[in-house]
């Protein structure tokens, strides 16, 4: 038995010096490895997609290593160290976000490249014209066609923003605009580079080619809370005020401010020189807020709160409160009918009908459900149709007489953020910036991806741009187009 000992022992340490994965996975000095033989002997093709343990992308020849990743280019190995450690410049976030950056570049050159984009394969200018003179496209049919092509062709120009404190806009950050009824003037909230939030409106009458100059007009309001929600009020004319919904800070509740848009020096229409007075409603915890255009609920907001709908009117301080059993993240009147449509952290969809008190549960209206918690709310203009995006990245339309969802919208991206979703029936599509900092068009008629635009900065969570697009940007004789708020900077995609 003492002669076999020595022979079993020296047999053990010829198998562990033969076998290349044990010596990889005992050496803690070294942090390379050679390309194992077979991905050595690999053809080009077989290097293009990088392979990870954690699955951020694969390849057919490169085995996955646990706590390695593959570099196609160089042909190599590379330990993956904890993603906590700021000294690593190799983690699976680094790799991801560099792929990301790769991706997002190579569609900004094509963009810049490729003027001429075909939106639907097989349809240009030419063909379309031609098949309407057959009269194989009705109107109705060649328009909406002519639009996704003019879509598909729009070119980013950089928007020059002339205002009475240059320095704020060098500083100052775009979080969100917001277009009024017409497209003249865009709300801005921006982020002050001290903390804090500060807000403008840039006139969009001077928004003509080639020069595209706009003037931002600023005010002295200034808060260091976080803006909720937005939207445009109308209470002594169309678009006379803002409203805004407030997070509560410290011992400050939160609440809903009414912002005459008149305290802006020159935003206010022609003839209304009155300036405004600036009303704040203690509400707190409102995630959502809408202005009521209903002629049934005249002068009135909603707030969307936790478990609560909230409803105020305006000039006589009356309050309804509707019980609900999530928080109402999202919220919008509609025109005709007299309902209240919202979404919740629950994903359901429900309608109040404002005709019905409080009491009892005759106010539920209409009840649909997205498999996540619903971040917009789209009514469309007939009120028979609603179209609703959720933080699974789901975007569906659906039909409030069948209560069933007859379309569903793929590609847009978003996990937990609070986005916004642009529907335009005039034009026939549907706008929406997803969580990965792209901006996608999609046809509303049969949910064809119709666009997909990279953001001109690096992609950033804290850097989603904000976007909203018009019939008639500038006013009534402006053309239709796309207008983006990121970083500093405001961009045009305007119809060419």
């Amino acid at each position: 038995m003492s002669k076999r000992w020595p022979t079993r022992r020296r047999h053990g340490r010829r198998i562990y010096q033969q076998n290349p994965w044990f010596r990889l996975r005992n050496s803690n000095e070294r942090k390379v490895c050679p390309a194992l033989q077979s991905t050595q002997d690999s053809g080009p093709g077989d290097d293009e997609s990088p392979s990870t343990s954690s699955g951020v992308a694969g390849s057919s020849s490169a085995p996955d290593l646990p706590g390695y990743y593959f570099d196609p280019e160089k042909k190599r190995y590379f330990r993956l160290l904890p993603g906590h450690n700021n000294c690593n410049p190799l983690t699976n976030e680094s790799i991801r976000h560099k792929e990301m950056e790769k991706k997002r570049l190579q569609l900004l050159e094509e963009e810049d490249k490729q003027k001429k984009k075909i939106a639907r394969l097989g349809f240009n200018a030419s063909s379309m014209l031609r098949k309407s003179q057959l009269g194989f496209l009705n109107v109705t049919s060649y328009c909406r066609l002519a639009h996704e092509l003019r879509v598909s062709c729009m070119q980013r120009k950089k928007v020059h923003i002339h205002s009475s404190d240059p320095s704020a806009l060098a500083s100052d950050q775009f979080n969100l605009i917001l277009a009024d009824t017409n497209s003249d003037r865009l709300f801005t909230v921006n982020d002050v580079k001290v903390g804090g939030s500060k807000y403008g409106i840039i006139n969009l009458r001077g928004l003509k080619t080639p020069s595209l100059r706009v003037h931002m007009h600023e005010n002295l309001y200034f808060t260091n809370r976080k803006v909720n929600s937005v939207c445009w009020a109308s209470l002594n004319h169309l678009d006379s005020h803002i409203l805004l919904c407030l997070m509560g800070l410290a011992d400050t509740p939160g609440c809903a401010t009414l912002l005459p848009a008149s305290l802006f020096v020159s935003s206010h229409p022609a003839g209304v020189d009155r300036p405004g007075m600036l009303c704040s409603f203690r509400i707190p915890g409102a995630w959502s807020c809408a202005w009521s255009l209903n002629i049934q609920a005249n002068n009135c907001f909603s707030t969307g709160l936790s478990r609560r709908v909230l409803l105020t009117n305006v000039v006589t301080g009356h309050r309804q409160s509707f019980a609900t059993s999530s928080d109402v993240l999202t919220q919008q009147f509609a025109l005709l009918a007299p309902l209240l449509f919202n979404g919740c952290r629950s994903g359901e969809i429900f309608a109040i009908d404002l005709r019905c008190g409080n009491q009892g549960k005759g106010w539920k209206a209409t009840r649909v459900f997205q498999d996540s918690a619903v971040t917009s709310v789209q009514i469309l203009q007939d009120e028979e149709c609603v179209m609703a995006s959720d933080m699974a990245g789901k975007i569906k339309l659906w039909d409030l007489r069948a209560m069933k969802c007859i379309r569903q919208y793929e590609g847009h991206v978003n996990e937990y953020a609070y986005l916004p979703l642009h529907v335009h029936e005039e034009e026939g599509i549907v706008v929406a910036v997803g969580q990965d900092c792209y901006t996608r068009i999609w046809s509303l008629h049969d949910a064809q991806l119709l666009r997909t635009i990279p953001s001109p900065y690096p992609t950033s969570k804290a850097d989603i741009p904000s976007v909203a697009f018009s019939s008639r940007l500038g006013g009534f004789r402006g053309a239709p187009g796309l207008l983006m708020a990121v970083q500093r900077d405001l961009y045009c995609f305007s119809y060419s």
